[in-house]
């Protein structure tokens, strides 16, 4: 079977369903029936969803929740999740009612620098370049003045930019490093579209360079882009109470509870393989408030990892103390978000989302979003603890596996009936749905 086919962008919506079905579906009709069933019945918001990427067929439906209860300092949210993985919301919302009741969660905002380079090489000494950028450093800022006065007049814009020597690691490999603040947007095109500027300046600035030989002169630009490293966009979530308040049962002791909690946390910090699996447990409720609000998860991501290997070694990004009778529980996380720009005035649950947190600015979001992270982690944390995983898990997940196996709504409530006080799994539950069917 040929499945290449020239000009696909150029198809209507339509005919590239028609090709795809057709292509590669045994059944085209029920495949598109499935594609056609996810559009909205409003055909501009349809549209509207269409423009968004390329080639698009359809919609691709993420359960939207919210946890209520967060108090972050001091004021009360009720936040937004996006995610597929059942009890990441409710674990949040638990956690949130449990610290709320405690002073809720302290938040602060560290830093909100963002970073971008140019990478190029040049063919002279670092010595003579450095006397080179000294002498024109202040056009580059000349030259993208049009570009960053209406960020500056906003209170960010540009901050510095550093000429970098990076030869020991690749011969003649330089970097402007340049860091921004881009204020309530993410500001990737504002940020890119300043480092182009910066390298068509650098080009141009070392080609009228009379200090330069003619090779000297010929900077090569490699790429220009912003870095989604942001060790210093950062910002703390921190809970604390006394040890004496960390029980909800009588069953489980607090002081032993704390230990094993505070313990739990150090193998996290110095054992990687549980270090991903620590820190995915945070990114569990940082990505679905990040998705919610229409924010780039995947930069989120990829930047906070980078920062929990910042030592040289992958670690936990929260931590623990118990000093005098009192538990702190904290972690420090960069985000890069926006609540401007991109899809937040496009998107309408994004919009619907920014409205439910009370429209906040880009660093209220960032508390907000570290909140989330810390909650999620201490309610991971928690039954990792103390009843295990699974209990809280597979309980959220067994409407999953009834589901998948098209249980009604009387065999729904036997099956949930028989497993409250049952160790659940996938098996289990298949076959007590099996048993009650004959």
């Amino acid at each position: 079977m040929n499945q290449n086919i020239k000009g696909f962008s150029k198809l209507s919506k339509e005919e590239k369903i028609n090709w795809i079905t057709s292509t590669y579906f045994s059944n085209p009709k029920e495949a598109k029936d499935c594609l056609t069933n996810y559009w909205n019945s409003d055909e501009d918001l349809q549209k509207l969803h269409d423009e968004f990427i390329e080639n698009t067929l359809t919609n691709f439906y993420l359960p939207y929740g919210v946890a209520p209860n967060f108090i972050i300092n001091g004021k009360e949210y009720t936040v937004p999740m996006a995610v597929e993985e059942s009890s990441v919301v409710a674990a949040a919302a638990k956690a949130a009612k449990f610290w709320g009741e405690r002073g809720g969660f302290k938040t602060t905002i560290i830093a909100t620098e963002k970073i971008g380079q140019v990478h190029f090489m040049f063919q002279g000494t670092t010595e003579k370049l450095i006397t080179f950028f000294n002498q024109i450093k202040s056009q580059f800022f000349f030259d993208t003045a049009e570009i960053t006065k209406n960020m500056q007049k906003r209170g960010g814009g540009i901050l510095d930019i550093e000429l970098r020597d990076k030869t020991t690691e690749i011969s003649n490999y330089y970097q402007l490093h340049t860091t921004f603040n881009t204020k309530d947007s993410m500001g990737a095109n504002f940020i890119n579209t300043c480092l182009e500027q910066f390298a068509k300046t650098l080009e141009t600035q070392a080609a009228a360079y009379n200090d330069f030989t003619l090779e000297e002169k010929k900077v090569q630009i490699i790429m220009s882009i912003l870095s989604n490293y942001v060790p210093n966009c950062l910002v703390r979530a921190e809970v604390s109470c006394s040890i004496d308040q960390l029980s909800e049962s009588a069953a489980i002791d607090s002081t032993e509870f704390a230990q094993k909690f505070a313990t739990a946390v150090k193998i996290a910090e110095i054992e990687p393989y549980r270090a991903v699996t620590h820190n995915k447990g945070i990114m569990n409720g940082i990505d679905a408030v990040v998705v919610a609000t229409g924010n780039d998860f995947r930069a989120v991501e990829a930047g906070v990892h980078a920062y929990a290997s910042r030592s040289g070694r992958y670690s936990s990004l929260s931590h623990v103390k118990i000093e005098n009778g009192v538990f702190t529980f904290w972690m420090d996380v960069p985000l890069a978000l926006g609540t401007v720009g991109g899809l937040t005035s496009l998107h309408p649950l994004v919009k619907f989302s920014m409205e439910l947190l009370q429209k906040p600015s880009a660093e209220e979001l960032m508390q907000i979003v570290a909140a989330a992270g810390l909650a999620q982690n201490f309610a991971a944390l928690r039954s990792l603890t103390t009843t295990g995983i699974q209990q809280g898990h597979m309980k959220m997940h067994i409407h999953n596996i009834l589901n998948q196996f098209q249980a009604t709504k009387e065999e729904k409530e036997k099956v949930i009936v028989y497993f409250k006080d049952t160790t659940v799994s996938h098996s289990l539950v298949v076959d007590y749905l099996e048993k009650i069917r004959k």
